[in-house]
């Protein structure tokens, strides 16, 4: 299993550069992030991997692992259903999105697979990055789903959650890898009553037992990750609300999988946004979350800086760390460990939550690759109501090849702010861009 030392920390002109989202780089794309703190104090992300823009998931998975939340790890290839790591025997299907746990000594990864009547299924390590090893079918009583979530809870009973539209819970047996048949429970929550689609997560704070799960927006779209609580497991269940929601962060986003974790004492909401103008190609992130008083959870907003504070506005910005798009524009992968904003259209928008403008910043410098047609990047900081701060002119008459950069000056500007970048050009092949840097 290889092993890659994830650059979420760069060094940028001598300075380190925070933990932003997504938490992945370039070129990986982890959804359905599933955290878990173990024994160890690290906190670990347990996700499907998309590789394609036509399909969902892939046949392995890869771990993230972090101390900080700033250094990330990789263990790629924990766990495949084909190759020469193929640990399932009795299918070569797609890995969707997984769960894992923990009990005396071993880890057990929960997995669900395409095209099988033994949809469900668990592997084990003795390690929480695996490899993960010997998958075998899990017996689901007949219902075969997807989705899996193992929650175990004080008195160490562990449960079993799964399935789409309408949550199913059961006991797993003491060996883990089991389900107590005669305990299934269907309805746990449902679409009508609790908005749920899909990609359950439970988790127990003072007494309160929060599922958490992809939700229905108000608009229809399963784009939310939505949470209800209850005293008790096996419910009942009240709605309690949204907690994000990753509508905008591509123009063909439909669905969204995550978590809630506490690490070092601050809760974290986990979720994904997808790229490539279409449903999958989806990217881990998280953000800060508050509880109230009375346990409900305050919906929090699609960021930039993620779990870090304000980013330094004077390094350097990759574009496709985009925290909302608007129009046509979207994140694509260009080139080896390299992706851009394409796809441009007139009028598209990208925006960029939060910098801070601690010093004079004198103007601002973009790469760009230009296409067939002149246009300009509007920025505006602080809201996009306000006069811009600049006004980036994009040449036309582009090879297609040659990447330039252009600087222009930019108007005072100081303290926390979002970044808009509001695009002109005209026709659709147009310019990308691959990065801006405030001087």
């Amino acid at each position: 299993m290889k092993k890659l030392i994830l650059a979420i920390v760069l060094l940028v002109s001598g300075t380190l550069l925070k933990a932003q989202n997504p938490i992945v780089p370039p070129g990986i794309y982890i959804a359905d992030p599933s955290a878990h703190v173990w024994n160890d104090g690290k906190l670990y992300v347990y996700g499907s991997c998309d590789t394609v823009p036509y399909n969902y998931c892939s046949q392995k998975y890869h771990v993230l692992s972090t101390s900080d939340l700033k250094t990330w790890n990789i263990h790629e290839n924990s766990f495949t259903s084909v190759g020469l790591n193929d640990q399932v025997s009795y299918s070569d299907g797609y890995l969707y999105a997984p769960d894992a746990q923990y009990k005396d000594g071993k880890y057990y990864l929960y997995y669900c697979l395409s095209g099988s009547d033994k949809t469900e299924g668990v592997a084990f390590s003795s390690s929480p990055s695996g490899s993960f090893v010997n998958g075998i079918p899990i017996q689901t009583g007949g219902i075969n789903e997807i989705d899996p979530c193992v929650f175990v809870d004080d008195d160490g009973q562990a449960y079993y959650i799964w399935g789409q539209f309408s949550a199913k819970i059961a006991k797993l047996k003491p060996n883990m890898t089991e389900i107590d048949s005669s305990t299934i429970h269907n309805n746990l929550v449902t679409e009508k009553e609790h908005r749920f689609h899909e990609g359950g997560y439970m988790v127990k704070r003072d007494g309160i037992y929060y599922f958490v799960y992809c939700g229905l927006s108000l608009s229809g779209y399963a784009s939310c990750i939505s949470y209800s609580t209850s005293k008790s497991p096996w419910g009942p269940f009240k709605y309690g609300g949204i907690i994000i929601n990753n509508d905008h962060c591509d123009p063909q986003n439909w669905n969204n999988h995550g978590s809630l974790v506490e690490f070092k004492g601050q809760w974290y909401v986990f979720y994904h946004r997808a790229t490539h103008g279409c449903k999958t190609m989806r990217k881990a992130c998280l953000e800060p979350i508050f509880f109230n008083e009375d346990g409900s959870i305050d919906e929090v907003e699609m960021t930039t800086q993620g779990a870090s504070e304000p980013l330094d506005a004077h390094l350097q910005m990759d574009a496709a760390r985009a925290c909302i798009l608007q129009g046509n524009v979207r994140i694509e992968l260009i080139d080896s460990g390299q992706e851009a904003l394409t796809e441009i259209r007139n009028g598209d928008v990208a925006i960029y939550k939060y910098l801070n403008f601690a010093e004079d910043i004198k103007s601002v410098t973009f790469r760009i690759l230009p296409g067939l047609k002149k246009g300009s990047i509007k920025v505006n900081i602080g809201s996009l109501f306000k006069k811009e701060s600049a006004i980036v002119p994009v040449p036309g008459d582009g090879d297609g090849k040659t990447w330039i950069t252009v600087t222009v000056p930019i108007s005072e500007v100081s303290g926390v702010n979002p970044v808009w970048l509001t695009f002109s050009t005209r026709g659709e092949k147009s310019y990308k861009v691959d990065w801006f840097e405030f001087e």
